[in-house]
């Protein structure tokens, strides 16, 4: 890796940690920019998982306040998110290569899809919470619902952000900011999962991991999480889902090339 395939590596890392922080979907920045630098695909998830939890965690962390009287449901859903990454990242490790050549494009299609339904998807949770009251914990289908997103997000992880904020906003009642912080924990808990699933793979099977990649990303989502806690709701929503859907488009093309 040459300095000026670092500095992008670096600033796809600060890009994707700061949107997994307000949206989610942030792999559709890192995943195509290492896949594009020659990256086998299996080789790029993995390092990216890995090199993104740091920024899950200064994400989470910036969300703090909204985060206040949440411990019991987000321990109780946490499980869940644990469970299916485990799930998921088994899943990685497991099936040929190949196959994830071809499940990763429909993985992405389905995140970029989600990207742009996105606000409609708000507004429709915005009114079936209107006049409504939900479990206070979202009750078994939430956790079985995390659980599958957990499954996604050990797997490849693209958009599992916006797939939890729309679970947790039908099922649970409650302001979307709060939601969006518990997205954050959960998503971490997933990346987190997988991250130290993968190391123990590498360290004792044959997983292939590579580690200036992780370093670079970890440093740049490490800043990019703690950017968009504060001031990522000012980035202009049509713009960044343009951005999203450029690089989604384009990985998928490289991947089919």
């Amino acid at each position: 890796m040459n300095l000026l395939e670092a500095a992008a590596v670096f600033a796809a890392g600060v890009a994707a940690g700061g949107i997994n922080t307000v949206v989610g979907s942030g792999s559709l920045i890192t995943f195509p920019t290492l896949v594009a630098l020659g990256y086998p695909p299996v080789v790029a998830n993995i390092s990216n998982n890995i090199g993104l939890v740091p920024g899950g965690v200064t994400g989470a962390y910036g969300y703090r306040h909204e985060l206040k009287g949440q411990r019991g449901r987000l321990t109780r859903l946490a499980s869940g998110s644990f469970v299916g990454a485990v799930i998921g990242g088994l899943l990685l490790l497991g099936l040929p290569a190949e196959a994830f050549d071809v499940i990763v494009v429909a993985l992405i299609i389905i995140a970029l899809v989600l990207v742009i339904v996105q606000p409609r998807l708000q507004k429709w949770m915005l009114r079936r919470r209107e006049g409504e009251h939900r479990p206070q914990h979202g009750g078994p289908a939430l956790w079985v619902g995390v659980l599958l997103a957990g499954m996604y997000g050990g797997y490849f992880g693209a958009a599992q952000g916006i797939i939890l904020i729309a679970l947790l906003g039908i099922m649970l009642d409650d302001d979307l900011q709060r939601l969006n912080a518990g997205k954050n924990v959960l998503s971490a808990v997933v990346n987190g999962t997988a991250a130290i699933l993968f190391t123990l793979m590498w360290l004792f099977a044959d997983a292939e991991i590579d580690w200036w990649v992780v370093l670079l990303i970890a440093a740049g989502s490490t800043c990019g999480g703690a950017i968009g806690a504060k001031v990522g709701r000012r980035i202009p929503p049509l713009a960044l889902r343009a951005v999203i859907v450029v690089v989604g488009v384009v990985a998928i093309v490289n991947l089919l090339a």
